[in-house]
């Protein structure tokens, strides 16, 4: 009842997870990786001591095939299993039981492998294309691609509730604390997938470095523009400099990363202004 892609971004040293489910929060069982490990989906039935026996298994020297081998050999139930894993060399496995509910299967490529079940037919051949397609995109936005693809060739055959996506990369968490690159989650929607990419540039608007292309001064249209906005949401007053109301706005709606030399701004932000 589930559907999934795992993927690998040799260049910035990325591995990450997407996937969607007619299920309650997918993200709190499928989804699992370690930056400069690997990652690991695991559905239909899911056995979640996969994810971190996988990364065991690949820290020890293991492929992704070899550790797929290794994980349902133990395991009873693997007919009814299904996973997906890329290794920290962008190997690519997936595997799917003889009992998982039509349809089931799954595909790999270059540096990614898509897999599902219960699935209206087409589905994951529509995500690998769109992932293959995507090449030279940053890692979330290729895994994005992919889900929404293959809910638009049908997706889940009962239906859509929750979405995930996780990417790690070393010292990527806020802070650099940890690998959480990415970690986004959307337990239970109408429209899961359509709701993810919509967290997910919210998370960019945030948390990713301001492009040089959006700096402007505030001179010009560009200090009426955010004037305008500023008085418009509240933090314009009597009394108080452009300069310093901008600095409480992005203070208050958590925009540091945003925050420019004094008189620049990110006109990323202004636009969002004018947007809510």
């Amino acid at each position: 009842m589930t559907y999934s892609i795992v993927g690998y971004d040799p260049v910035e040293k990325e591995w990450g997870v997407a996937t969607q489910s007619k299920f309650l929060a997918v993200g709190a069982v499928v989804p699992h990786a370690v930056a400069g490990v690997g990652a690991v989906a695991t559905q239909s039935y899911a056995n979640t001591a996969y994810g971190p026996e996988a990364m065991t298994y690949i820290m020890s020297g293991k492929t992704a095939e070899e550790t797929i081998e290794l994980l349902i050999k133990e395991d009873e139930d693997r007919d009814y299993r299904q996973v997906g894993i890329v290794d920290n060399q962008g190997n690519a496995a997936t595997y799917t039981g003889e009992q998982c509910y039509d349809w089931a299967g799954g595909m790999t490529g270059k540096n990614f492998a898509v897999q599902g079940n219960i699935l209206v037919e087409g589905t994951v051949e529509s995500m690998a294309r769109a992932f293959e397609n995507a090449e030279g995109q940053p890692l979330a936005d290729r895994l994005l691609a992919a889900l929404s693809a293959g809910q638009a060739a049908g997706g889940d055959s009962r239906g859509q509730q929750s979405a995930a996506l996780l990417v790690v990369k070393e010292q990527g968490g806020y802070g650099g604390y940890n690998d959480r690159f990415i970690d986004l989650r959307v337990d239970d929607h109408t429209t899961p997938v359509d709701e993810l990419v919509r967290i997910f540039r919210l998370h960019q608007l945030y948390f990713a470095p301001s492009k040089k292309e959006f700096l402007m001064p505030i001179e010009g249209e560009v200090e009426k523009k955010l004037e305008l906005q500023l008085v418009r949401h509240g933090y314009l007053k009597d009394g108080i400099t452009i300069e310093k109301a901008l600095r409480n706005y992005l203070h208050t709606e958590n925009f540091e990363m945003r925050e420019q030399a004094e008189g620049y701004v990110d006109m990323e932000v202004v636009e969002y202004m004018e947007r809510t």
